[in-house]
């Protein structure tokens, strides 16, 4: 299957591949999948997470097998089925699965962010909900189920430590990331480095808002003189968000920073095509502040 399907940079489109578990359709965005293949052999590792079915080395490089149907608490595979092999957050990881069904291109517009019934805040392993006339597809925090195995994956707060002690900065950041935990962590790590005036939306849509609201007020020098901005988010991305604000002659001074896990060769260049200052991998938490220091302490 061919998992290199392009997008025109900033359309706010994704490619969303639809695979099965016990007769459930749950979807990953495409840009987070290296390649689909067949079941093979693992081999434990010790006093491994129970999610975790082992290693394999194809083609040299070593993947870790994590047992999905495991991770959402329905029982364990058997051999058979599918890998879906990703690369995120710098991480190769195999996904075991029991059929993919095909890809589909939607718009972040028709994402729809899970109730509180689905997805509980911080807890809740969906990102997101694709309504077809026959079913639902449930787009999976495959970050969060990581992190959840084990959580050095995860932003690394500890690095915020090592900046030494930082003053107070009065810089408005505008921040733009879906997920409360990391919106909640992005922030903390801020706070700790020393920028107390932040404004944090849940997706590109409200940050853009933000952003014409304070144009429409002429505030715009007083609320944003910096963005960060995750990649995937529900009705607008991050790559839109950069799009909008890097052709408008009012903000395209702004400095935008992509931080999101699917950063990688191709992502670079789309976030380089459309005029984005910086580029970084979500557990790169103390880059995040030094590459903001660079960008708004010293113009």
């Amino acid at each position: 299957m061919d998992t290199k399907i392009l997008l025109e940079n900033g359309t706010n489109e994704l490619e969303v591949l639809e695979f099965k578990l016990d007769g459930n359709a749950y979807g990953i965005n495409v840009a987070k999948i290296k390649e689909i293949i067949n079941y093979q052999e693992v081999t434990p590792v010790p006093n491994a997470h129970p999610s975790i079915e082992g290693i394999f080395m194809p083609r040299d490089t070593m993947i870790t097998a994590i047992d999905l149907k495991n991770c959402l608490q329905r029982g364990v595979s058997e051999p058979g089925g599918l890998f879906i092999v990703t690369n995120f957050n710098k991480l190769d990881i195999a996904f075991h699965v029991d059929s993919v069904v095909g890809i589909h291109r939607v718009s972040w517009r028709e994402i729809i962010k899970p109730g509180s019934t689905v997805s509980t805040s911080e807890d809740g392993v969906s990102t997101g909900i694709i309504k077809f006339d026959d079913r639902l597809i449930i787009i999976l925090d495959f970050e969060k189920i990581v992190t959840d195995i084990n959580p050095e994956t995860g932003l690394k707060i500890a690095d915020i430590e090592e900046l030494g002690e930082r003053h107070r900065i009065d810089v408005p950041i505008l921040i733009a990331e879906d997920s409360p935990l990391l919106n909640k962590l992005i922030v903390e790590s801020l706070h700790k480095a020393g920028y107390v005036n932040l404004i944090h939306t849940e997706n590109g849509q409200q940050a853009y808002d933000v952003i014409q609201e304070c144009k429409r007020e002429g505030t715009l020098k007083e609320h944003v003189q910096c963005i960060i901005t995750d990649i995937e988010m529900p009705l607008m991305d991050g790559h839109r968000l950069t799009k909008l604000v890097k052709s408008d002659d009012e903000t395209k001074d702004i400095p935008i920073i992509i931080f999101s896990s699917l950063v990688n060769e191709d992502m670079m260049r789309k976030g380089e095509a459309l005029g984005a200052n910086a580029q970084l991998s979500k557990p790169e938490i103390g880059n995040l502040v030094r590459v903001v220091d660079g960008l708004v302490l010293n113009n």
